[in-house]
C-alpha cells in the first residue's frame, strides 16, 4: 500500500465496501479487507437479555460520546494481538478530527471501562473495534450505540465480521452482494451521530424506544 494513504482515500474505500487492517501493532504494512460474508447489526434487532437490561438500568456507569476518542482506540489496541498499528491510529484520529469517526465511552467514576469507535458515512456506521475492562461494559456501549444510531436515522451498522459475541447480541452475516446493495443505499442517505435534542436514558436504551 502506498505511503500516501490519506483519510480521504480511507473514506472512498469505505464507500466501496473495503477497510484496512494491519497484521499486528508493529507491522507497518496495511492491507485492504473485503470479506465474502459481512457482519451487520439490524438496527431493530439488537438483543438485550434480561440480565443485561438489569445491568444497564442499575450500573453506576456514565456514557459519553467523543470525549476520549484516542483513549478508546488505545483501549481497543491494548490486547496481545491487534490489527491497530500506528498508521491506522493516525488515520482514524484524523477522521475523528474531520467529523467522520466517533467514539462512545463507558465510564465508572473517572475510569474508562469500555468503549467502541467507528466511521460514519452517509447513513452508514462502520464499527471498527470495541473493548471492555468490566463485565458488560462493551455490551452496554453497543446498546447505547444502537439506540443512538436508530435515533440519528442510520440505515446500516457494519460490524465487518460476525463473532459469537456479536451474534449473541443480534448481529447477522450477509453475503457480499447483499452488503454492497445495503451499502450503496446507506452512503447516499443522511444521518446524524449527534441528533438534535438527543438525550439517551437507560430505560429508553433498554426498551429501544
Amino acid at each position: 500500500m502506498p505511503q500516501s494513504l490519506t483519510p480521504e482515500i480511507l473514506l472512498r474505500a469505505y464507500a466501496l465496501g473495503i477497510f484496512p487492517m494491519a497484521e499486528g501493532r508493529n507491522d507497518p504494512e496495511i492491507h485492504w479487507v473485503d470479506p465474502k460474508r459481512r457482519g451487520v447489526f439490524p438496527l431493530d434487532g439488537f438483543h438485550i437479555s434480561r440480565s443485561l437490561a438489569k445491568h444497564i438500568l442499575t450500573a453506576d456507569y456514565r456514557v459519553s460520546v467523543n470525549e476520549a476518542f484516542a483513549e478508546v482506540v488505545a483501549g481497543c489496541a491494548d490486547r496481545p494481538e491487534t490489527w491497530i498499528n500506528a498508521e491506522i491510529t493516525g488515520l482514524y484520529t484524523a477522521l475523528h478530527q474531520m467529523g467522520f469517526a466517533h467514539s462512545l465511552e463507558v465510564w465508572q467514576g473517572d475510569a474508562l471501562i469500555g468503549g467502541v469507535y467507528g466511521v460514519t458515512l452517509g447513513a452508514g456506521f462502520f464499527g471498527e473495534s470495541m473493548f471492555s475492562r468490566q463485565t458488560n461494559a462493551s455490551k452496554t456501549a453497543l446498546a447505547y450505540l444502537v439506540h443512538r444510531l436508530r435515533a440519528g436515522g442510520f440505515q446500516l451498522f457494519d460490524t465487518q465480521f460476525l463473532t459469537p459475541h456479536l451474534a449473541s447480541l443480534g448481529a447477522v452475516e450477509i453475503p457480499r452482494a447483499e452488503y454492497q446493495r445495503r451499502l450503496a443505499a446507506a452512503v447516499q442517505g443522511q444521518a446524524r451521530f449527534a441528533p438534535a435534542g438527543y438525550q439517551p436514558l437507560s430505560p429508553s436504551v433498554v426498551s429501544g424506544s
